[in-house]
């Protein structure tokens, strides 16, 4: 039990300091964080940036390489996100009407990145 606690605590810290790296990799694009694990009823929405008035949601992927990186992300999950996107946008001043896409951030085993825009789209 105590192995499985350790497990779930790196894999925690792993996916703070993918989020963290993906972060800095849009802001060094001149773009903005305007959340961090946002909670949705759908569930958690890693990043919320914003590009002028394009809303971008990102799910973050962490592991040894690209490839496996993107085999994590499920098609339950996309829809979740999309779910919780919708819940987010309701609060935008434009609605449902707001630009936005989807993007999946993918993070290797050395802390590389890179960034699938527009990865996945509305149902």
């Amino acid at each position: 039990m105590a192995q499985r606690a350790r497990h779930g605590e790196t894999g925690y810290h792993a996916g703070h300091s993918a989020e963290e790296i993906v972060a800095q990799l849009y802001e060094r694009r001149g773009l903005t964080i305007a959340c961090r694990r946002w909670r949705g009823q759908g569930g958690e929405i890693d990043l919320i940036v914003r590009d002028g008035e394009t809303v971008i949601f990102v799910e973050v992927k962490k592991s040894r390489d690209f490839a496996r990186a993107a085999e994590r992300l499920s098609r339950r999950q996309m829809e979740r996100i999309q779910v919780s996107a919708a819940e987010f946008l309701d609060t935008e001043p434009c609605g449902s009407l707001t630009p936005a896409r989807f993007d999946v951030a993918l993070v290797d085993g050395a802390g590389a990145a890179e960034i699938l825009e527009n990865a996945f789209g509305h149902g």
